[in-house]
Protein backbone atom coordinates (compact mmCIF):
# COMPACT_ATOMS: atom_id res chain seq x y z
CA UNK A 1 0.00 0.00 0.00
CA UNK A 2 1.12 3.56 -0.62
CA UNK A 3 1.77 5.36 2.26
CA UNK A 4 0.25 8.69 1.16
CA UNK A 5 -2.67 6.13 0.49
CA UNK A 6 -2.81 5.73 4.22
CA UNK A 7 -4.44 9.40 4.89
CA UNK A 8 -5.50 10.58 1.55
CA UNK A 9 -5.25 14.03 1.49
CA UNK A 10 -6.07 16.07 -1.82
CA UNK A 11 -2.66 16.70 -3.82
CA UNK A 12 -1.49 19.56 -5.66
CA UNK A 13 -1.95 18.58 -8.83
CA UNK A 14 -1.65 21.82 -11.29
CA UNK A 15 1.62 23.46 -10.27
CA UNK A 16 0.35 26.74 -11.52
CA UNK A 17 -2.26 27.14 -9.03
CA UNK A 18 -2.73 26.21 -5.33
CA UNK A 19 -4.93 24.26 -3.68
CA UNK A 20 -7.51 25.87 -1.49
CA UNK A 21 -5.92 27.42 1.75
CA UNK A 22 -4.14 30.61 0.74
CA UNK A 23 -1.30 30.46 2.08
CA UNK A 24 -1.33 26.53 2.87
CA UNK A 25 -0.66 23.76 0.97
CA UNK A 26 -3.59 22.18 1.24
CA UNK A 27 -2.88 20.55 4.07
CA UNK A 28 -2.56 23.37 6.68
CA UNK A 29 1.56 24.00 6.19
CA UNK A 30 2.12 27.72 5.99
CA UNK A 31 4.27 28.20 2.97
CA UNK A 32 6.02 31.00 4.07
CA UNK A 33 7.42 28.83 6.76
CA UNK A 34 8.56 25.38 4.11
CA UNK A 35 12.08 26.20 3.19
CA UNK A 36 11.95 27.20 -0.15
CA UNK A 37 13.05 24.06 -2.13
CA UNK A 38 9.74 22.63 -1.33
CA UNK A 39 7.50 25.77 -1.70
CA UNK A 40 4.78 25.47 -4.29
CA UNK A 41 4.51 27.72 -7.51
CA UNK A 42 2.30 30.72 -7.05
CA UNK A 43 -1.19 30.94 -7.90
CA UNK A 44 -1.21 31.39 -11.98
CA UNK A 45 2.52 30.18 -12.54
CA UNK A 46 5.58 32.71 -11.61
CA UNK A 47 6.39 33.29 -15.22
CA UNK A 48 4.05 34.28 -18.38
CA UNK A 49 6.31 35.31 -21.48
CA UNK A 50 4.83 38.11 -23.90
CA UNK A 51 4.96 37.06 -26.97
CA UNK A 52 3.17 36.37 -30.23
CA UNK A 53 5.57 33.25 -30.39
CA UNK A 54 3.65 31.70 -26.63
CA UNK A 55 -0.12 31.09 -26.37
CA UNK A 56 -1.30 30.04 -22.95
CA UNK A 57 -4.52 27.88 -23.58
CA UNK A 58 -6.80 26.71 -21.39
CA UNK A 59 -5.22 22.95 -21.22
CA UNK A 60 -1.82 23.97 -22.00
CA UNK A 61 1.24 26.23 -23.49
CA UNK A 62 1.78 26.31 -27.32
CA UNK A 63 5.41 28.12 -28.05
CA UNK A 64 7.08 28.64 -31.61
CA UNK A 65 11.12 28.16 -30.94
CA UNK A 66 13.88 28.87 -33.63
CA UNK A 67 16.93 26.21 -33.15
CA UNK A 68 19.77 28.11 -34.53
CA UNK A 69 22.79 26.22 -35.83
CA UNK A 70 25.11 25.79 -37.55
CA UNK A 71 26.07 22.66 -40.57
CA UNK A 72 30.26 22.42 -40.62
CA UNK A 73 31.64 20.67 -44.09
CA UNK A 74 35.64 20.16 -44.35
CA UNK A 75 36.96 20.48 -47.34
CA UNK A 76 40.06 18.19 -48.81
CA UNK A 77 42.56 20.82 -47.94
CA UNK A 78 41.41 20.46 -44.55
CA UNK A 79 39.70 24.13 -44.29
CA UNK A 80 36.14 24.20 -42.68
CA UNK A 81 32.87 26.06 -44.49
CA UNK A 82 29.72 26.76 -42.20
CA UNK A 83 26.75 27.48 -43.25
CA UNK A 84 24.22 28.78 -40.84
CA UNK A 85 20.67 27.08 -40.05
CA UNK A 86 17.02 27.41 -38.48
CA UNK A 87 14.04 25.64 -37.79
CA UNK A 88 11.43 26.30 -36.28
CA UNK A 89 9.41 24.25 -34.09
CA UNK A 90 6.11 24.44 -32.18
CA UNK A 91 5.87 23.14 -28.81
CA UNK A 92 2.69 22.44 -26.62
CA UNK A 93 3.01 21.49 -22.95
CA UNK A 94 0.03 20.25 -21.55
CA UNK A 95 -0.71 22.05 -18.17
CA UNK A 96 -2.63 20.06 -16.17
CA UNK A 97 -0.01 17.86 -14.03
CA UNK A 98 -2.52 15.18 -12.30
CA UNK A 99 -2.00 12.57 -9.76
CA UNK A 100 1.23 10.87 -10.14
CA UNK A 101 2.87 7.87 -9.09
CA UNK A 102 5.95 6.83 -8.20
CA UNK A 103 7.25 3.10 -8.08
CA UNK A 104 10.82 2.21 -6.87
CA UNK A 105 12.30 -1.39 -7.97
CA UNK A 106 14.34 -1.02 -4.74
CA UNK A 107 11.98 0.48 -1.98
CA UNK A 108 13.19 -1.16 0.66
CA UNK A 109 16.55 -0.22 0.21
CA UNK A 110 18.91 2.85 1.56
CA UNK A 111 17.56 4.70 -1.70
CA UNK A 112 13.96 3.72 -1.37
CA UNK A 113 13.52 4.09 2.33
CA UNK A 114 15.16 7.75 1.84
CA UNK A 115 12.86 8.94 -0.80
CA UNK A 116 9.86 7.93 1.30
CA UNK A 117 10.89 9.48 4.39
CA UNK A 118 11.90 12.88 2.52
CA UNK A 119 8.73 12.76 0.92
CA UNK A 120 6.75 12.14 4.17
CA UNK A 121 8.60 14.23 5.95
CA UNK A 122 8.07 17.66 3.61
CA UNK A 123 4.91 16.49 3.29
CA UNK A 124 3.53 16.73 6.88
CA UNK A 125 6.40 19.31 7.89
CA UNK A 126 8.52 17.23 10.13
CA UNK A 127 11.15 18.58 11.95
CA UNK A 128 13.36 17.26 13.99
CA UNK A 129 16.00 17.76 16.66
CA UNK A 130 20.02 17.19 15.60
CA UNK A 131 23.11 18.05 17.76
CA UNK A 132 23.16 21.46 16.22
CA UNK A 133 19.45 22.00 16.60
CA UNK A 134 16.44 21.77 15.07
CA UNK A 135 16.49 20.86 11.18
CA UNK A 136 13.56 21.32 8.67
CA UNK A 137 12.61 18.80 5.91
CA UNK A 138 13.81 20.04 2.13
CA UNK A 139 14.55 19.22 -0.98
CA UNK A 140 18.14 20.36 -1.39
CA UNK A 141 20.24 17.99 -3.81
CA UNK A 142 17.77 18.39 -6.36
CA UNK A 143 18.27 20.34 -9.67
CA UNK A 144 14.71 20.71 -10.49
CA UNK A 145 13.58 21.87 -6.51
CA UNK A 146 16.52 23.66 -5.63
CA UNK A 147 18.54 25.29 -8.89
CA UNK A 148 17.68 28.36 -10.61
CA UNK A 149 17.79 29.21 -14.47
CA UNK A 150 18.89 32.51 -15.49
CA UNK A 151 15.59 34.35 -17.11
CA UNK A 152 16.63 37.17 -18.02
CA UNK A 153 17.73 40.73 -17.28
CA UNK A 154 15.57 43.46 -15.49
CA UNK A 155 15.53 46.27 -17.75
CA UNK A 156 15.66 48.63 -15.33
CA UNK A 157 18.78 47.32 -13.05
CA UNK A 158 20.26 45.52 -15.78
CA UNK A 159 20.66 43.01 -13.24
CA UNK A 160 20.22 39.33 -14.36
CA UNK A 161 16.87 37.65 -12.99
CA UNK A 162 17.02 34.02 -11.77
CA UNK A 163 13.81 31.99 -11.30
CA UNK A 164 13.47 28.21 -9.55
CA UNK A 165 13.53 25.76 -12.79
CA UNK A 166 10.27 24.25 -10.76
CA UNK A 167 8.62 27.12 -12.27
CA UNK A 168 9.78 26.67 -15.55
CA UNK A 169 6.63 24.75 -16.69
CA UNK A 170 4.03 22.94 -14.30
CA UNK A 171 5.61 20.61 -13.00
CA UNK A 172 4.59 17.49 -10.19
CA UNK A 173 5.40 18.46 -6.80
CA UNK A 174 7.37 15.72 -4.69
CA UNK A 175 5.49 16.25 -1.92
CA UNK A 176 2.17 15.02 -3.92
CA UNK A 177 3.99 11.95 -5.81
CA UNK A 178 1.95 8.54 -4.74
CA UNK A 179 4.68 5.97 -3.62
CA UNK A 180 5.17 2.19 -3.87
CA UNK A 181 6.95 -0.40 -5.62
CA UNK A 182 8.85 -3.80 -4.78
CA UNK A 183 11.86 -4.89 -3.03
CA UNK A 184 13.25 -8.44 -2.81
CA UNK A 185 13.44 -8.00 1.55
CA UNK A 186 10.28 -8.17 2.74
CA UNK A 187 10.42 -6.06 6.00
CA UNK A 188 8.34 -3.28 6.74
CA UNK A 189 9.87 0.31 5.35
CA UNK A 190 9.72 1.68 9.41
CA UNK A 191 12.28 -1.37 9.95
CA UNK A 192 13.75 -1.12 6.43
CA UNK A 193 14.72 2.82 7.43
CA UNK A 194 16.47 1.60 10.75
CA UNK A 195 18.51 -0.91 8.53
CA UNK A 196 19.43 1.46 6.32
CA UNK A 197 20.81 4.52 8.73
CA UNK A 198 20.66 7.40 6.84
CA UNK A 199 18.76 9.47 8.26
CA UNK A 200 18.99 10.68 12.00
CA UNK A 201 16.68 8.97 15.17
CA UNK A 202 15.05 11.77 15.84
CA UNK A 203 13.45 12.16 12.28
CA UNK A 204 13.01 8.32 12.05
CA UNK A 205 11.15 7.91 15.03
CA UNK A 206 8.26 10.52 13.98
CA UNK A 207 8.20 8.90 10.84
CA UNK A 208 7.59 5.35 11.89
CA UNK A 209 3.56 5.49 12.69
CA UNK A 210 3.39 6.53 8.30
CA UNK A 211 5.89 3.71 7.56
CA UNK A 212 5.27 0.97 10.06
CA UNK A 213 2.20 -0.57 8.03
CA UNK A 214 3.76 0.04 4.44
CA UNK A 215 5.67 -2.95 2.78
CA UNK A 216 6.81 -3.50 -0.61
CA UNK A 217 5.49 -5.53 -3.68
CA UNK A 218 6.75 -8.92 -3.72
CA UNK A 219 10.08 -8.25 -7.07
CA UNK A 220 11.91 -10.65 -8.84
CA UNK A 221 15.54 -12.48 -7.83
CA UNK A 222 17.04 -14.15 -10.46
CA UNK A 223 20.35 -15.14 -8.48
CA UNK A 224 23.00 -14.93 -11.45
CA UNK A 225 22.04 -11.25 -12.01
CA UNK A 226 23.19 -9.98 -8.38
CA UNK A 227 25.66 -10.61 -6.00
CA UNK A 228 25.50 -14.18 -4.17
CA UNK A 229 26.14 -11.82 -0.87
CA UNK A 230 21.92 -10.61 -1.21
CA UNK A 231 20.65 -13.97 -0.54
CA UNK A 232 20.26 -13.25 2.69
CA UNK A 233 17.75 -10.34 2.11
CA UNK A 234 15.27 -12.25 -0.64
CA UNK A 235 12.50 -13.03 1.21
CA UNK A 236 9.49 -11.08 -0.85
CA UNK A 237 9.96 -12.98 -3.78
CA UNK A 238 7.01 -13.32 -6.84
CA UNK A 239 7.31 -17.44 -7.05
CA UNK A 240 8.22 -18.92 -9.38
CA UNK A 241 10.97 -19.10 -12.51
CA UNK A 242 8.89 -18.67 -15.24
CA UNK A 243 9.73 -14.95 -16.56
CA UNK A 244 7.14 -14.31 -18.94
CA UNK A 245 4.81 -14.97 -15.36
CA UNK A 246 7.17 -12.66 -13.74
CA UNK A 247 6.33 -9.83 -16.46
CA UNK A 248 2.78 -10.15 -16.43
CA UNK A 249 2.51 -9.97 -12.62
CA UNK A 250 4.49 -7.12 -12.80
CA UNK A 251 2.50 -5.42 -15.54
CA UNK A 252 -0.45 -6.24 -13.23
CA UNK A 253 1.26 -4.33 -10.25
CA UNK A 254 1.51 -1.05 -11.88
CA UNK A 255 -1.83 -1.73 -13.27
CA UNK A 256 -3.22 -2.25 -9.97
CA UNK A 257 -1.00 0.91 -8.12
CA UNK A 258 -2.47 3.08 -10.61
CA UNK A 259 -6.43 1.86 -9.99
CA UNK A 260 -6.27 1.82 -6.24
CA UNK A 261 -4.73 5.19 -6.17
CA UNK A 262 -6.58 6.77 -8.81
CA UNK A 263 -3.85 7.88 -10.94
CA UNK A 264 -3.78 9.94 -13.82
CA UNK A 265 0.17 8.53 -14.21
CA UNK A 266 3.06 6.31 -13.00
CA UNK A 267 6.86 6.48 -13.53
CA UNK A 268 8.85 3.05 -12.97
CA UNK A 269 12.02 4.02 -11.28
CA UNK A 270 15.28 1.46 -10.65
CA UNK A 271 17.06 1.99 -7.21
CA UNK A 272 17.55 -1.81 -6.65
CA UNK A 273 20.96 -3.73 -6.56
CA UNK A 274 23.96 -3.27 -9.69
CA UNK A 275 23.29 -6.46 -11.66
CA UNK A 276 25.50 -8.28 -14.19
CA UNK A 277 25.84 -7.16 -17.37
CA UNK A 278 23.52 -9.60 -19.86
CA UNK A 279 25.23 -10.42 -22.72
CA UNK A 280 24.27 -8.94 -25.76
CA UNK A 281 23.24 -12.41 -28.28
CA UNK A 282 21.91 -12.45 -31.65
CA UNK A 283 18.29 -14.20 -31.94
CA UNK A 284 17.80 -13.54 -28.07
CA UNK A 285 17.96 -9.91 -26.97
CA UNK A 286 18.62 -7.64 -30.43
CA UNK A 287 15.83 -7.02 -31.25
CA UNK A 288 12.10 -6.23 -29.59
CA UNK A 289 10.61 -9.59 -31.17
CA UNK A 290 13.26 -11.85 -30.01
CA UNK A 291 13.42 -10.19 -26.36
CA UNK A 292 9.74 -11.19 -26.18
CA UNK A 293 10.08 -14.17 -27.31
CA UNK A 294 13.34 -14.88 -24.79
CA UNK A 295 11.20 -13.87 -21.84
CA UNK A 296 8.12 -16.59 -23.08
CA UNK A 297 11.15 -19.00 -23.13
CA UNK A 298 12.54 -17.46 -19.78
CA UNK A 299 15.80 -17.48 -21.05
CA UNK A 300 18.76 -16.70 -18.64
CA UNK A 301 20.04 -13.63 -20.34
CA UNK A 302 17.16 -11.88 -19.42
CA UNK A 303 17.43 -9.82 -16.32
CA UNK A 304 15.41 -8.93 -13.05
CA UNK A 305 15.51 -5.04 -14.47
CA UNK A 306 15.09 -6.21 -18.70
CA UNK A 307 11.48 -7.53 -16.78
CA UNK A 308 10.42 -4.19 -14.91
CA UNK A 309 11.55 -2.19 -17.95
CA UNK A 310 9.66 -3.98 -20.40
CA UNK A 311 6.71 -4.27 -18.10
CA UNK A 312 6.57 -0.39 -17.70
CA UNK A 313 7.10 0.19 -21.97
CA UNK A 314 4.18 -2.48 -22.11
CA UNK A 315 2.11 -0.67 -19.71
CA UNK A 316 3.16 2.75 -21.21
CA UNK A 317 4.80 4.41 -18.41
CA UNK A 318 8.10 5.86 -18.12
CA UNK A 319 11.33 3.72 -16.62
CA UNK A 320 14.01 5.36 -15.58
CA UNK A 321 17.02 2.88 -15.11
CA UNK A 322 19.26 4.38 -11.75
CA UNK A 323 21.59 1.49 -11.81
CA UNK A 324 24.85 0.91 -14.37
CA UNK A 325 23.93 -2.44 -15.71
CA UNK A 326 22.63 -2.91 -19.31
CA UNK A 327 19.17 -3.20 -18.50
CA UNK A 328 18.54 -1.59 -21.77
CA UNK A 329 19.31 -3.93 -24.42
CA UNK A 330 19.09 -3.06 -28.28
CA UNK A 331 15.38 -5.32 -27.74
CA UNK A 332 14.45 -2.91 -25.28
CA UNK A 333 15.19 0.02 -26.83
CA UNK A 334 13.18 -1.09 -30.08
CA UNK A 335 10.31 -1.95 -27.76
CA UNK A 336 10.12 1.51 -26.36
CA UNK A 337 10.35 2.94 -30.02
CA UNK A 338 7.37 0.79 -31.20
CA UNK A 339 5.73 1.98 -27.90
CA UNK A 340 6.66 5.52 -28.06
CA UNK A 341 6.92 4.94 -24.50
CA UNK A 342 10.04 6.72 -22.63
CA UNK A 343 13.15 5.05 -21.08
CA UNK A 344 15.86 6.73 -19.40
CA UNK A 345 19.51 5.65 -17.63
CA UNK A 346 22.26 4.83 -16.77
CA UNK A 347 23.03 4.87 -13.07
CA UNK A 348 22.59 7.96 -11.04
CA UNK A 349 25.36 10.33 -11.32
CA UNK A 350 25.63 11.84 -7.67
CA UNK A 351 28.88 12.24 -6.26
CA UNK A 352 32.78 11.39 -7.55
CA UNK A 353 31.91 11.04 -10.98
CA UNK A 354 29.53 14.19 -11.32
CA UNK A 355 32.69 16.24 -9.91
CA UNK A 356 34.62 14.58 -12.26
CA UNK A 357 33.20 15.90 -15.33
CA UNK A 358 33.45 19.10 -14.06
CA UNK A 359 37.23 19.04 -13.51
CA UNK A 360 38.03 16.81 -16.67
CA UNK A 361 36.06 19.06 -19.12
CA UNK A 362 38.09 22.29 -16.98
CA UNK A 363 41.55 20.82 -17.64
CA UNK A 364 40.60 19.97 -21.07
CA UNK A 365 39.02 23.52 -22.04
CA UNK A 366 42.02 25.57 -20.14
CA UNK A 367 44.18 23.82 -22.53
CA UNK A 368 45.82 21.37 -19.76
CA UNK A 369 46.18 17.46 -20.78
CA UNK A 370 44.85 14.86 -18.38
CA UNK A 371 47.20 12.02 -18.49
CA UNK A 372 45.70 9.84 -16.11
CA UNK A 373 42.70 9.64 -13.97
CA UNK A 374 42.55 7.29 -10.84
CA UNK A 375 39.73 7.28 -9.10
CA UNK A 376 39.36 5.14 -5.70
CA UNK A 377 36.07 4.34 -3.54
CA UNK A 378 34.83 2.74 -0.06
CA UNK A 379 31.25 2.81 1.56
CA UNK A 380 29.91 0.44 3.51
CA UNK A 381 26.06 0.45 2.61
CA UNK A 382 24.41 -2.66 0.73
CA UNK A 383 25.28 -0.98 -2.61
CA UNK A 384 29.06 -1.51 -1.43
CA UNK A 385 28.51 -5.10 -0.63
CA UNK A 386 26.85 -6.02 -3.81
CA UNK A 387 29.39 -4.38 -5.99
CA UNK A 388 32.39 -5.99 -3.86
CA UNK A 389 31.38 -8.60 -6.64
CA UNK A 390 33.51 -8.77 -9.23
CA UNK A 391 30.61 -9.06 -11.95
CA UNK A 392 28.56 -6.56 -10.61
CA UNK A 393 31.73 -4.10 -10.07
CA UNK A 394 31.80 -4.52 -13.71
CA UNK A 395 28.78 -2.66 -14.41
CA UNK A 396 30.11 0.13 -12.37
CA UNK A 397 33.59 0.52 -13.71
CA UNK A 398 31.67 0.59 -17.17
CA UNK A 399 29.50 3.39 -16.41
CA UNK A 400 32.26 5.30 -13.93
CA UNK A 401 35.35 4.92 -16.69
CA UNK A 402 32.90 6.54 -20.04
CA UNK A 403 32.57 10.38 -18.37
CA UNK A 404 35.41 11.82 -20.11
CA UNK A 405 35.54 10.12 -23.62
CA UNK A 406 33.51 13.27 -25.06
CA UNK A 407 35.59 15.98 -23.48
CA UNK A 408 38.69 14.18 -24.58
CA UNK A 409 37.21 13.81 -28.04
CA UNK A 410 36.85 17.30 -28.42
CA UNK A 411 40.19 18.11 -28.07
CA UNK A 412 42.36 17.22 -31.14
CA UNK A 413 45.19 19.43 -30.43
CA UNK A 414 45.88 17.67 -26.77
CA UNK A 415 44.51 13.96 -27.87
CA UNK A 416 45.26 12.67 -31.18
CA UNK A 417 42.92 10.82 -33.13
CA UNK A 418 42.23 7.19 -33.94
CA UNK A 419 42.92 8.15 -37.43
CA UNK A 420 46.09 10.19 -36.48
CA UNK A 421 47.12 7.05 -34.40
CA UNK A 422 46.65 4.46 -36.87
CA UNK A 423 48.86 7.13 -39.44
CA UNK A 424 51.47 7.55 -37.15
CA UNK A 425 51.97 3.85 -35.83
CA UNK A 426 50.17 1.32 -39.40
CA UNK A 427 48.29 -0.54 -37.26
CA UNK A 428 44.53 0.34 -37.17
CA UNK A 429 43.65 1.92 -33.91
CA UNK A 430 39.93 2.13 -32.95
CA UNK A 431 39.91 4.75 -30.15
CA UNK A 432 41.83 8.08 -29.93
CA UNK A 433 44.52 8.66 -27.51
CA UNK A 434 42.54 9.14 -24.23
CA UNK A 435 43.91 9.41 -20.59
CA UNK A 436 44.71 6.17 -18.42
CA UNK A 437 41.37 5.72 -16.26
CA UNK A 438 41.15 3.57 -13.77
CA UNK A 439 38.50 2.63 -10.79
CA UNK A 440 38.60 0.71 -7.67
CA UNK A 441 35.69 0.17 -5.10
CA UNK A 442 35.77 -1.20 -1.85
CA UNK A 443 32.95 -2.47 0.93
CA UNK A 444 33.80 -1.47 4.02
CA UNK A 445 31.00 -1.73 6.43
CA UNK A 446 32.07 0.66 9.07
CA UNK A 447 31.49 4.20 7.22
CA UNK A 448 27.81 2.40 6.31
CA UNK A 449 26.02 4.95 3.93
CA UNK A 450 29.15 7.68 4.31
CA UNK A 451 31.32 7.06 0.73
CA UNK A 452 35.02 7.88 0.49
CA UNK A 453 35.63 8.70 -2.81
CA UNK A 454 39.88 9.80 -3.58
CA UNK A 455 40.83 11.16 -7.12
CA UNK A 456 44.06 11.53 -8.57
CA UNK A 457 44.54 14.09 -11.68
CA UNK A 458 47.80 13.81 -12.99
CA UNK A 459 47.99 16.27 -16.10
CA UNK A 460 50.99 17.59 -18.40
CA UNK A 461 51.42 21.28 -18.51
CA UNK A 462 53.68 23.76 -20.55
CA UNK A 463 57.36 22.39 -21.95
CA UNK A 464 57.11 18.98 -20.48
CA UNK A 465 55.97 20.04 -16.86
CA UNK A 466 53.43 17.83 -15.36
CA UNK A 467 50.42 18.19 -12.54
CA UNK A 468 48.85 16.46 -10.00
CA UNK A 469 45.74 17.03 -8.61
CA UNK A 470 44.24 15.64 -5.55
CA UNK A 471 40.25 15.70 -4.05
CA UNK A 472 38.97 14.10 -1.16
CA UNK A 473 35.02 13.86 -1.09
CA UNK A 474 33.35 12.55 1.55
CA UNK A 475 29.67 11.80 1.44
CA UNK A 476 26.63 10.42 2.05
CA UNK A 477 25.29 7.99 -0.70
CA UNK A 478 21.60 7.99 -0.31
CA UNK A 479 21.11 11.82 0.68
CA UNK A 480 22.68 13.00 -2.94
CA UNK A 481 20.92 9.90 -4.74
CA UNK A 482 17.48 10.86 -3.09
CA UNK A 483 16.91 14.37 -4.91
CA UNK A 484 18.25 12.96 -8.16
CA UNK A 485 15.40 10.14 -7.94
CA UNK A 486 13.17 13.15 -7.66
CA UNK A 487 14.31 14.96 -10.31
CA UNK A 488 14.23 12.02 -12.40
CA UNK A 489 10.73 11.16 -12.10
CA UNK A 490 9.47 15.09 -12.03
CA UNK A 491 11.06 15.29 -15.50
CA UNK A 492 9.79 12.02 -16.77
CA UNK A 493 6.22 12.64 -16.11
CA UNK A 494 6.65 16.34 -17.41
CA UNK A 495 7.89 14.98 -20.90
CA UNK A 496 5.39 13.27 -21.38
CA UNK A 497 3.32 16.50 -21.80
CA UNK A 498 5.45 17.92 -24.22
CA UNK A 499 4.85 17.39 -28.08
CA UNK A 500 6.56 19.22 -31.09
CA UNK A 501 5.60 19.61 -34.38
CA UNK A 502 8.54 20.50 -36.76
CA UNK A 503 7.86 23.48 -39.13
CA UNK A 504 6.28 22.22 -42.28
CA UNK A 505 4.78 19.52 -40.60
CA UNK A 506 0.86 19.07 -39.39
CA UNK A 507 0.28 17.01 -36.60
CA UNK A 508 2.28 17.31 -33.09
CA UNK A 509 4.49 14.11 -31.98
CA UNK A 510 5.88 13.27 -28.40
CA UNK A 511 9.63 13.12 -27.76
CA UNK A 512 12.10 10.27 -28.86
CA UNK A 513 11.30 7.52 -26.27
CA UNK A 514 15.19 7.63 -24.96
CA UNK A 515 14.64 10.79 -22.50
CA UNK A 516 18.93 12.15 -23.18
CA UNK A 517 17.25 14.72 -21.65
CA UNK A 518 17.85 13.50 -18.85
CA UNK A 519 21.41 13.06 -18.71
CA UNK A 520 22.58 15.37 -16.37
CA UNK A 521 21.48 12.96 -13.11
CA UNK A 522 22.84 9.89 -14.69
CA UNK A 523 26.58 8.90 -14.91
CA UNK A 524 26.33 7.01 -18.62
CA UNK A 525 23.61 8.73 -19.96
CA UNK A 526 21.36 6.30 -22.46
CA UNK A 527 20.78 8.47 -25.86
CA UNK A 528 18.85 8.03 -28.93
CA UNK A 529 20.67 5.12 -31.42
CA UNK A 530 23.10 6.54 -33.53
CA UNK A 531 23.80 9.75 -31.61
CA UNK A 532 26.72 11.03 -29.43
CA UNK A 533 26.54 10.68 -25.83
CA UNK A 534 27.55 14.15 -23.77
CA UNK A 535 28.92 13.83 -20.35
CA UNK A 536 29.77 17.19 -20.03
CA UNK A 537 27.55 18.38 -17.15
CA UNK A 538 27.72 21.88 -18.30
CA UNK A 539 26.47 20.75 -21.76
CA UNK A 540 23.83 18.50 -20.15
CA UNK A 541 22.82 21.14 -18.13
CA UNK A 542 22.59 23.98 -20.62
CA UNK A 543 20.27 21.39 -22.81
CA UNK A 544 17.96 20.77 -20.34
CA UNK A 545 17.79 24.99 -19.53
CA UNK A 546 17.62 25.58 -23.22
CA UNK A 547 14.62 22.34 -23.76
CA UNK A 548 12.47 24.22 -20.98
CA UNK A 549 13.21 27.56 -22.63
CA UNK A 550 12.13 26.58 -25.66
CA UNK A 551 8.98 24.82 -24.43
CA UNK A 552 8.00 29.14 -23.62
CA UNK A 553 9.20 30.16 -27.05
CA UNK A 554 12.55 31.93 -25.24
CA UNK A 555 15.92 31.95 -26.85
CA UNK A 556 18.35 30.62 -24.69
CA UNK A 557 20.13 33.76 -22.59
CA UNK A 558 23.99 32.98 -23.42
CA UNK A 559 27.20 34.95 -21.85
CA UNK A 560 27.98 37.12 -24.40
CA UNK A 561 26.29 40.14 -22.18
CA UNK A 562 26.48 42.17 -25.80
CA UNK A 563 24.97 45.23 -23.70
CA UNK A 564 28.13 45.17 -21.23
CA UNK A 565 30.50 45.15 -24.12
CA UNK A 566 29.78 48.12 -26.50
CA UNK A 567 29.09 51.34 -26.00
Amino acid sequence: MSPTALNPVQGHHDSFSLPSGGVTNGTGVNQTKVHASARRTPEGGLIKVESDSTKYEEEGIRAIFTDRGADVVQGGDGKFSVKKTEKNYEFYTKSKVGKVGLMLVGLGGNNGTTVLATHLANKHQISWRTKDGTQEPNYIGSVVRASTIRLGVDPETGKDVFVPLSDMLPMVHPNDFVIGGWDISGVSMDKAMSRAKVLEWDLQRQLVPMMDSVKPLPSIYYPDFIAANQADRADNLIPGDDKQSHLDHIRNDIRQFKSDNQLDSVVVLWTANTERYADIIPGINDTSDNLLKSIESSHEEVSPSTIFAVASILEGVPFINGSPQNTFVPGCIELAEKHKTFIGGDDFKSGQTKVKSVLAEFLVNAGIKPLSISSYNHLGNNDGKNLSSQRQFRSKEISKSSVVDDMVAANNVLYKSAAELTAETGEVTKKGEHPDHIVVIKHVPAVGDSKRAIDEYYSELLMGGRNVMNIFNECEDSLLATPLIFDLAILAELLTRVTYKPEGEDEHKPLHSVLSLLSYMLKAPLVKPGTDVVNSLNRQRNALEQFLKACLGLEHSGDLLLNTRIW
